[in-house]
């Protein structure tokens, strides 16, 4: 009787609003994971020299940024699935230049950052995924990073607190 292999599952820590501090705990947290992207506001270069130290990592300029030579959108393929990054995402009122990109690449998933919350939802087949805050602790604001899990076209979102 012959077998079908289970599916392989991808892993990929997604995080976003550094803004120059990488916590402790995330190389930790990201252990295991394929690759890393990086959403914006990371606040300096060597946080991406740092997360690349635990997995290849794709990041995007954010909003406060200025002078840091990362792109304002990325799009890149993992596990067969398009995903776009760009820092500032309305995902109900995209504008127009944004959205001419999006029907262009076609991704499976848009990663954000900019809000400081946390988003996972479907909208036209389309995951829109925002991992939340994870600079220095303020505020009491909630803290976190993710990891999605990618199996063929299936993504199941894993929130993470720090």
């Amino acid at each position: 009787m012959a077998t079908t292999p289970l599916p392989q599952v991808l892993r990929i820590g997604v995080i976003s609003d550094t803004h120059g501090y990488l916590d402790p705990k995330i190389p930790h947290l990201f252990e295991g994971v394929s690759h890393i992207l990086h959403a914006g506001d990371i606040g300096g270069s060597s946080i991406i020299r740092e997360l690349e130290n635990v997995a290849p990592t794709t990041a995007v300029v954010g909003n406060t940024d200025v002078g840091l030579s990362f792109s304002e959108t990325e799009v890149i393929i993992l596990g067969g699935l398009t995903f776009f990054l760009h820092h500032i995402v309305d995902r109900y009122h995209l504008d127009r230049t944004l959205e001419h990109r999006i029907n262009q690449t076609q991704p499976r998933v848009l990663v954000f950052g900019h809000t400081h919350q946390q988003c996972s939802e479907e909208l036209n087949g389309r995951l829109f995924f925002n991992p939340g805050y994870s600079g220095r602790p303020k505020f009491n604001q909630d803290r976190s990073v993710a990891i999605l899990h990618c199996s063929g076209t299936k993504i199941t979102a894993e929130f993470l607190s720090l």
